[in-house]
């Protein structure tokens, strides 16, 4: 955790406060003004709390895009509510005495409710914004999922590799974070209810905002250049680890930067890297991902004689523009593995030695693996060896390694190259019988990626290939194994890799 991630977070609360009290002050006084509106605009605002955080960031970055700008504006929308209701509130609590000597003044109706009313109000409304900027504080976590930054990445990092220190300091920034403010907040709120009202002191806030958001505002803009191959962070080790080991190879082989943008999904940032605004140039991906999460086909819709990776390339081209490059050695593919303890207990070796001690087991996994889609999951798999385990578990899935070692369940799904399975003591059964396919790595890229880069990188696609077939299952395991569980840097790793494959010199 750095102090850049620390004000990145802070500039993405601060500009969606600004944003949602601009939008929030005068929803709230037309809801005073018009009665007839009132319900309108509070059954708006109440609706949109109730979406979950996450979904209403994936909604909102279909018609925006990935980035700072979709997490910015789900949480303007979420922070809407204490500010309409409490600004509603507060005109409707001014003393109607004072209401009738400003009509009798002659003061125009819209004079009278912001000059006179509003600063008698502005102490309940400012509760509303001390309200929207705690929650701010906490919503802005999910700005990791679709690549806006903040100290979202480092607490769900934490939380999958059981770093409880990574836990501990991302929570307690957030924590410290919110109570400084809502103890500032607090102390000028006390100042305006002794005041009974704004007057010039509630420009305050305003200008201290501002001013923070300014001083903020380079934590917030893009520091990439318009010349940059454009990557994003996995939310993986393995994402992470490969995608810097493009920016170490092709900085070092061709005169081209490349700049790694903030954390984001595979799924998010498939879709970044789609469409007719893509915010990303390449990423790291599994042609079995590509067939079943990506393009929504089945293994069943492959032609016979055609590879998984054959096939998801021409479609992916078809659908998209993009293309698979090389593949790069390693198949992260799903897999099932059981506690050592377990395996010596039952003499578990394949999938199939599951069978006739399935009845004593629990199976746990996370609730992806248990949906319908797709004939890669629980029930297509259980069903295909015959498989009829005493209980079932779902689970998140950055929490299933803490549930495995501690006796959670018997049996979960792994991925094949993740060395959380070596840390949870944690053995991976053949798949006797060849159930799951192949997830082969490679990277996915965007048509006119290379030529795009043909003045600075004439050979990039041939520079990105030097790692075809170079990284196995093992030197995979080993490399996350050493990120997730020996805390090294996802840069050293990378660059050590490289290093011993004679591709990068010391």
């Amino acid at each position: 955790m750095t102090w850049a991630l620390i004000w990145e977070h802070l500039f993405i609360v601060l500009a969606a406060c600004i944003l949602s009290i601009l939008v929030g002050l005068p929803l709230g006084i037309l809801s005073y003004v018009y009665p007839k509106a009132r319900a309108v605009i509070l059954r708006a605002v109440d609706l949109l709390q109730t979406i979950p955080s996450l979904a209403l960031l994936g909604i909102i970055m279909v018609f925006l895009g990935a980035g700072k700008i979709t997490v910015i504006t789900g949480i303007t929308l979420y922070s809407l509510l204490p500010i309409v209701r409490n600004t509603c509130l507060g005109l409707q609590e001014v003393d109607p005495g004072v209401k009738e000597a400003a009509r009798g003044m002659g003061m125009s109706k819209p004079y009278r409710v912001l000059m006179v009313e509003f600063p008698l109000a502005f102490p309940t409304v400012f509760t509303g914004i001390r309200i929207a900027v705690v929650n701010a504080i906490g919503t802005a976590v999910f700005a990791a999922f679709v690549g806006g930054g903040g100290l979202g990445g480092v607490i769900n990092q934490g939380i999958r590799i059981q770093d409880m220190t990574l836990i501990l300091s991302g929570t307690g920034v957030l924590m410290v974070i919110a109570v400084v403010l809502d103890l500032l907040m607090g102390c000028f709120e006390r100042t305006m209810q002794k005041r009974r009202g704004g007057g010039m002191t509630m420009w305050i806030p305003a200008a201290a905002v501002l001013l923070a958001f300014i001083l903020l505002l380079p934590y917030g803009v893009n520091r990439s250049g318009g010349g940059e191959l454009l990557l994003y962070d996995g939310d993986y080790s393995e994402t992470q680890v490969m995608h810097h080991m493009v920016k170490l190879l092709v900085e070092a082989r061709t005169d081209l930067d490349v700049a790694i943008r903030d954390q984001m999904s595979q799924v998010n940032n498939f879709k970044s890297l789609i469409g007719d605004s893509p915010t990303c140039d390449l990423m790291v991906s599994y042609d079995g991902t590509l067939l079943t999460t990506f393009l929504q086909l089945d293994t069943a819709d492959v032609p016979e004689g055609v590879s998984i990776y054959d096939y998801a390339n021409q479609v992916a081209g078809e659908r998209y523009g993009l293309r698979l490059l090389e593949q790069l050695g390693f198949d992260n593919t799903y897999a099932i593995a059981v506690p050592r303890d377990v395996a010596d207990r039952y003499g578990l070796e394949t999938v199939s030695d599951l069978i006739p001690v399935a009845g004593q087991l629990t199976f746990g996994a996370e609730h992806e693996f248990f949906t319908q889609e797709g004939s890669m999951k629980y029930g297509p798999f259980t069903r295909f060896y015959g498989l009829n385990f005493k209980d079932q578990l779902s689970v998140d899935v950055s929490l299933k390694y803490a549930a495995a070692e501690k006796g959670s369940f018997d049996v979960t799904e792994v991925y094949a190259t993740d060395g959380l399975n070596r840390k949870a003591n944690l053995k991976v059964l053949e798949d006797d019988r060849n159930f799951f396919p192949d997830y082969n790595g490679a990277f996915l890229v965007r048509a006119g990626t290379f030529e795009k880069f043909a003045d600075t990188a004439p050979d990039l696609e041939e520079v990105l290939n030097l790692l075809a077939g170079q990284i196995t299952n093992d030197d995979m395991v080993e490399m996350t194994y050493q990120v997730d569980v020996m805390g090294r840097s996802v840069d050293d790793v990378a660059r050590e890799f490289l290093l011993s494959q004679g591709l990068l010199e010391g």
